[in-house]
């Protein structure tokens, strides 16, 4: 699985190391991803993403998961993060 957030779209970065010699040499800013278990009020289901911490406090600033994905963009969603949103907009239509 690649190092990136399923729900920000956030990945690794690329730049150089700078020697007090000002030598530079090639190398990657990784995401703070976490594993996390995530709830949502409309499925009444659990889910697990691997999502950064950035992402995380965003998710609780918005009130849950249902309400970020509502506002996420599509296409920074991961596939299993979009179908999840899918999911939770048939559910609210039908409730």
């Amino acid at each position: 699985m690649s190092r990136r957030c399923e729900l920000t779209g956030k990945g690794v970065m690329t730049g150089n190391n700078v020697s007090h010699a000002n030598n530079k040499t090639r190398r990657r800013f990784l995401p703070n991803l976490n594993d996390v278990t995530l709830m949502s009020e409309t499925l009444g289901q659990s889910f697990t993403l691997k999502i950064s911490a950035s992402a995380l406090r965003s998710v609780d600033h918005r009130g849950g998961l249902d309400a970020f994905l509502a506002k996420a963009k599509d296409d920074e969603l991961s596939p299993r993060a979009l179908k999840i949103k899918k999911d939770i907009a048939k559910a609210a239509v039908a409730a």
